[in-house]
């Protein structure tokens, strides 16, 4: 019979309870928690270095793509970049875009594009960027130091100047000789070949009638640009006329320029009173102007070569006489007759 083999009873220290875990492996999990196996840690620093790669690269593409707001520096923007389209601003408009800024901070980013070196060029927000300027030379503040901006990649010059005047045109519209100065300006610049082409580009959503208008004032700013004070106040009405007989009258432009040099107008409603009343005089000149037969335009024959032309109002009528027969005899005759009436 086989000889059994007596065994050892257990070691207590081998029943005894388990000690915490080293600090160093239980606190990152906590409490109850265990510890994930070694290929579940690599899988989970894999996806997170995965989507911090996609933050950054979807950060870089909004910036690439004019979508992040950044905030540069005021004195690294250059507001000439472009030729502005706005003439003017009214100062209560400009008061209240200050107070805005100054109570609530900037709500809308300007539109800059990277000229290189850590400067910038203006594309759209001019009225924004002067505003904080004022206020920070106002204030000497950091706060007004800055600007918010999207940077924009435009395809060229052309495509900058159409972010320009479409944001203008949503925000405050421009007026028809702003509109005419701006296409003939970047004609000028080689932007454009031609200033057809400039109307059909900047002002592609306009009517063929409102390009048609602008294209009018282009003559206006070409002839009569450097006379004007207040060129972005001129009417629809009295732009088209002034555009009307300085293509019918090649001296016009120069008779213009000496009136209003002479007149110095200090207000818009000065200048334009004065262009107006240059428009009726030359339109009278005209008017009395004789034709190839020397008989006055406006002059109609009373008497065999004898021409009467009427002119003044119901309150102020006068009237001329002339014509071949009109001598002194004729004068004389005329004069006894005037006596003899009652």
């Amino acid at each position: 019979m086989a000889k059994r083999k007596r065994l050892t009873p257990p070691q207590e220290s081998y029943l005894a309870p388990a000690g915490p875990e080293p600090t160093s492996l239980a606190a990152p999990f906590g409490p109850g928690l265990r510890r994930p196996a070694p290929i579940a840690q690599v899988a989970g620093d894999a996806a997170a270095v995965a989507a911090l790669r996609e933050v950054t690269q979807e950060l870089q593409a909004a910036r690439a793509e004019g979508r992040l707001v950044q905030r540069i520096a005021l004195a690294t923007v250059e507001a000439d970049h472009l030729v502005r389209d706005r003439l003017t601003h009214d100062p209560e408009e400009m008061a209240a875009l200050r107070e805005s800024l100054r109570a609530r901070g900037q709500q809308t980013p300007i539109e800059v594009v990277d000229l290189g070196g850590g400067r910038y060029g203006l594309i759209s927000g001019w009225r924004r960027l002067m505003a904080l300027q004022s206020l920070h030379a106002e204030t000497g503040e950091d706060r007004f130091a800055t600007i918010q901006a999207l940077l924009r990649r435009p395809d060229g010059a052309a495509d900058a100047y159409l972010a320009m005047v479409e944001e203008n045109e949503i925000r405050v519209g421009l007026g028809h000789y702003e509109r005419a100065r701006i296409a003939a300006r970047a004609t000028e610049q080689g932007v454009y070949p031609d200033i057809h082409a400039a109307l059909r580009h900047l002002f592609a959503s306009a009517s063929r009638a409102k390009r048609s208008k602008i294209g009018s004032f282009v003559a206006l700013h070409e002839k009569l640009g450097n006379a004007l004070r207040f060129p972005a106040a001129i009417p629809e009405r009295l732009g088209l006329a002034l555009a009307k007989a300085l293509e019918a009258d090649a001296g016009l432009a120069a008779r213009l320029t000496s009136r209003l040099r002479k007149a110095e107008p200090q207000t818009a409603a000065a200048e334009q009173a004065a262009l107006g009343r240059a428009l009726a005089h030359e339109k009278r000149g005209r008017a009395a102007a004789p034709g190839a037969d020397g008989k006055p335009a406006d002059a109609r024959e009373i008497a065999a070569g004898v021409w009467l032309q009427l002119a003044g109002d119901a309150q102020h009528p006068r009237c001329t006489l002339s014509g071949p027969k009109v001598d002194a005899a004729f004068c004389d005759r005329l004069q006894a007759w005037v006596r003899a009436q009652p």
